[in-house]
């Protein structure tokens, strides 16, 4: 691999974060990520900061401070009003270049994979996509990157020995967003950008926005495997009575069975909710890191040797085609009770 822009010997010690902006705020991904920077910073006694891109944004600075950056890099202009490649790669490219971080992370969204793989490009570095975790490398200090690989049964430990800066993507929902805690207040950078309209191929022609499938922040997950055998009716009922939503293993979405969206696990979405509901699930590792940080999991499997059961605090050994039926009955009496 050809060298990268600047290396070991040029880089600041510090981690950047980009900001992304989701509507009038900061994308929760991103703060997530700022609270594991803000983790790793504090164990190593470098900076973090965040680079923050857009049109009348500064005000999201607060936030970011709020949250535990030490400075902000802002790129406010009409032209980054709306996300464009070639105007958001081109800025962040001379914020960087400026800067020379070791270590930039940003969130695993469409706009952040499409930002860090220009970037990485343009920097001559490498890019650790998709990652579910992050630590640092205590003795050489390089980020360690987990990226799973082969459908989730492999687990990949990437280090970038010289490259810079070290760059990753994360999903939303792997680190938890920290707490407001910190002053809001820090060293705001107001970058003066060199670019205009000619820089900028991409035209507009009609924004849609859709209804998007959100398992990240759900408070109750009703996830169903193989065992359920493609029955998830049964689960969006289940659902619907407990304010929830449902969510699948692999093969229920490889066969049709769900959509994508709703995949959960190493190669889907990490989720945190207060309740999970596991319903003909086997347990196998790269489905179980994805309720990990479930506070309360509820397995449902006939086989009494499922791996699920021991991740679980409350295991029943029986047919979800029968205990799911049982339990939608009850709560449907326990509602004309409290009706009536």
């Amino acid at each position: 691999m050809a060298d990268s822009l600047y290396g070991i010997s040029e880089e600041s010690k510090s981690i950047w974060v980009y900001l992304e902006v989701d509507g009038d705020q900061l994308a929760a991904v991103s703060l997530e990520l700022v609270a594991k920077g803000r983790e790793v910073c504090d164990q190593l006694g470098w900076k973090l900061s965040g680079l923050l891109l857009g049109n009348q944004v500064s005000k999201l600075a607060k936030t970011g401070f709020a949250y535990g950056l030490d400075e902000i890099w802002l790129g406010d202009a009409p032209l980054l009003d709306l996300f464009t490649i070639e105007a958001y790669s081109h800025a962040a490219y001379q914020a960087i270049m400026h800067a020379k971080p070791s270590v930039f992370l940003l969130g695993a969204t469409p706009n952040g994979r499409d930002l860090a793989g220009r970037l990485a490009v343009r920097l001559g570095t490498g890019l650790n996509a998709d990652c579910t975790g992050l630590y640092m490398n205590a003795e050489h200090k390089r980020l360690v990157c987990e990226v799973s690989g082969f459908g989730g049964g492999i687990l990949a430990l990437i280090e970038m020995a010289k490259h810079r800066p070290q760059m990753a993507t994360v999903r939303p929902g792997v680190f938890s967003i920290g707490s407001p805690d910190y002053p809001g207040r820090g060293n705001l950078i107001e970058l003066d950008l060199d670019f205009s309209k000619l820089l900028i191929d991409t035209k507009l022609s009609e924004k849609l926005v859709g209804q998007q499938v959100d398992l990240t922040s759900v408070s109750i997950l009703i996830a169903g495997g193989r065992g359920l055998g493609g029955d998830f009716a049964m689960l969006e009922n289940l659902a619907r009575m407990l304010g929830g939503d449902i969510g699948a293993t692999r093969p229920p979405v490889d066969e049709g069975h769900i959509e994508r969206e709703r995949q959960i696990g190493q190669t889907g979405v990490i989720t945190s909710p207060k309740i999970a509901i596991c319903c003909g699930i086997s347990g196998a590792f790269h489905f179980v890191v994805g309720i990990e940080k479930a506070d309360l999991v509820i397995a449902i499997n006939s086989d009494p040797e499922a791996p699920i059961f021991d991740y679980a605090d409350y295991c029943i050994v029986a047919d979800v085609h029968e205990v799911i039926p049982a339990l939608i009955t009850a709560l449907s009496r326990e509602r004309e009770v409290a009706v009536g």
